[in-house]
């Protein structure tokens, strides 16, 4: 089976770097080629601490590296039996994305989305073959997360949902199936747990006491407010926005904090501040 990843970030470049070390030849493809540079040097990265460690070898680094190479042009997904989409999680970007790689892909070509939370008949829609198109929800960062989450929509059909899970079995990761509803499992139960904890900041909790309270308390290995840094305020919040637009629950009423703090431009690690400071 031949894979491409549309998408080379930090999700599109874990992904491909993952079925790659699976065994699958992968062509990593983004229309912006800095972000290809970009993921090329992150990987190397990667594989210099892996060696260190003495995870793996350096002839395994080049037999990996030999299954996984990149494009900057769409119309290389022709021969792929797989597409994986990874673009940012914009309904209308993923719906022109997928509208564009139905026109390119051969006919029987699968094509799934990484979306954390969108809904997958929408974009299904977009294309002709909505019965050959699901959600396949990787986690951060892919090649150590174990969790994949397997999303139907209304048209997918029984041939392609067993085709994907068979290739997430294949490279290593334990499968859920998750209703198509905002969120799906993970984030539906997680994100508002991160929400309330910034309204306790807002309310006046200082963010080491909520994650210390949440890591003893509870032994969870990384407090609410540390992951939301990790992760990236702005992801949080887009994720706790679609909750709050998808079900028109007050329960998931995104925090104000969080909206000031995107507008600020404190956006976690990524940003150098979030609920904390980094060097």
């Amino acid at each position: 089976m031949k894979i491409a990843v549309i998408g080379a970030g930090l999700m599109g470049s874990g992904i491909a770097q993952t079925c790659a070390q699976a065994g699958y030849e992968v062509k990593n493809i983004d229309v912006f080629e800095p972000a290809i540079e970009k993921a090329k040097e992150n990987i190397e990265k990667i594989f210099v601490k892996k060696i260190a460690k003495g995870k793996i070898t350096e002839a395994e680094k080049a037999e990996v590296l030999e299954r996984l190479t990149y494009s900057s042009n769409m119309e290389d997904v022709k021969g792929a039996d797989l597409i994986i989409e990874a673009v940012p999680e914009k309904i209308d970007l993923k719906k022109s994305v997928f509208e564009q790689l139905d026109k390119l892909a051969d006919p029987e070509t699968l094509i799934v989305s990484n979306t954390s939370g969108l809904s997958i008949s929408e974009i299904a829609a977009a294309t002709n073959r909505p019965d050959k198109v699901m959600g396949v929800h990787f986690f951060y960062p892919a090649p150590v997360m174990k969790l994949v989450e397997l999303i139907r929509g209304i048209a997918t059909a029984d041939e392609t949902y067993h085709k994907v899970k068979e290739f997430a079995i294949a490279i290593k990761k334990t499968v859920v199936d998750a209703p198509e509803y905002p969120g799906f499992i993970v984030n539906r139960v997680l994100v508002p747990m991160q929400n309330e904890a910034a309204f306790m900041v807002m309310e006046g909790c200082k963010p080491e006491d909520v994650d210390n309270a949440m890591k003893l308390g509870c032994n969870f290995p990384m407090g609410p407010l540390e992951l939301t840094d990790f992760v990236g305020v702005d992801v949080m919040l887009a994720t706790m926005t679609g909750l709050y637009n998808g079900f028109h629950d007050s329960k998931y009423r995104p925090c104000p904090l969080l909206e000031t703090m995107v507008k600020a431009g404190h956006l976690g690690r990524k940003s150098g501040q979030g609920f904390y400071k980094y060097e």
